[in-house]
């Protein structure tokens, strides 16, 4: 049984949010539009998921974090996204998300990239990134009934459902922020205290972005974010590449990691930083808003480095 608390979200209307998106967008990217739309379905390339679309109860989950990775591993903080399903009140539910591999299965420590049906149509079209030995990134399929993870998992659950979302698109950046961190910095602006979450995928149409990857875990402690930069393999990804992604405008008391979103292409994933050639970028997105956050076995020891 793990620990569990959660919290309602603020709820605006989706034409609402897609205007603030928008406006913040345009001031970072050249070209950008947000509008409301009938989800496509999700199964179908390019994204390829395993549900159809984002509605039905939709819900965002921190598990776990940071602090079981570092300064020193905690090897023992296990999960299983089956259980996850449970512990956020949706046993028949979407689920994608952001995390860390189970080492237990690959034998190192590796980025998550969940993409799982739980309940009566299971499926698990999961993948995972790790370092090989000569320092390349490797990506990895999951068999259908691994669908655990580790130390940490940030997660949107629906019921897969069709519905209105929220369409994103943006080529060309102009500013500073990277597309996800655009969306969760204009959300915390309009809305102050009033926390919204998001929840979806973004592809990498064209471009390239700046990726990690852990290497296996470190055999010294990390104690601040130069330590972690030091330890994490970085990679320049090319296009096409599907990212799932969350993000939370703000953090209502669950110490929180606000946004986290990992990708993959055909031979490659990682943890998603930036794109590294703003002239030609292009991004293309669906993200519905969240109703609930919920805190999943959260660290009684924390701390705010290796978030990024």
């Amino acid at each position: 049984m793990l620990p569990v608390e959660h919290k309602p979200l603020h709820v605006p209307p989706l034409e609402e949010v897609a205007s603030v998106l928008e406006a913040a967008l345009k001031k970072n990217f050249a070209e950008a539009a947000v509008s409301v739309v009938e989800c496509p379905d999700l199964t179908k390339t390019p994204y390829n998921l395993g549900a159809a679309g984002l509605c039905g109860s939709p819900r965002l989950a921190d598990v776990g974090g940071v602090p079981y990775l570092m300064p020193t591993v905690q090897k023992d903080k296990l999960y299983d996204i089956k259980d996850l399903a449970g512990c956020v009140d949706l046993p028949n539910s979407f689920i994608v998300g952001a995390g860390a591999g189970p080492h237990k299965y690959i034998g190192v420590n590796s980025e998550l990239m969940a993409n799982v049906v739980v309940g009566d149509k299971a499926c698990n079209g999961s993948r995972a990134a790790k370092v090989d030995a000569a320092g390349k990134c490797e990506l990895l399929s999951l068999p259908q009934e691994q669908t655990g993870c580790a130390l940490m998992l940030n997660m949107f659950a629906s019921e897969g459902k069709g519905g209105k979302v929220l369409k994103v698109q943006a080529k060309k950046r102009t500013g500073d922020n990277n597309l996800v961190s655009c969306l969760r910095q204009a959300l915390e602006s309009h809305y102050g205290d009033k926390p919204v979450g998001l929840g979806g995928t973004f592809r990498l149409v064209q471009g390239k972005a700046k990726t990690h990857v852990m290497p296996d875990f470190s055999p010294v402690p990390l104690t601040c974010n130069d330590d972690v930069n030091k330890w994490l393999n970085f990679y320049d990804m090319e296009a096409p590449m599907v990212f799932l992604s969350t993000l939370i405008s703000r953090d209502p008391g669950l110490d929180l990691r606000v946004e986290h979103s990992h990708g993959y292409g055909d031979d490659r994933g990682g943890h998603y930083h930036y794109d590294t050639t703003p002239d030609t970028v292009e991004y293309e997105a669906y993200y519905n808003v969240a109703e609930y956050i919920y805190r999943v076995d959260k660290p009684v020891a924390t701390h705010g480095f290796g978030r990024n």
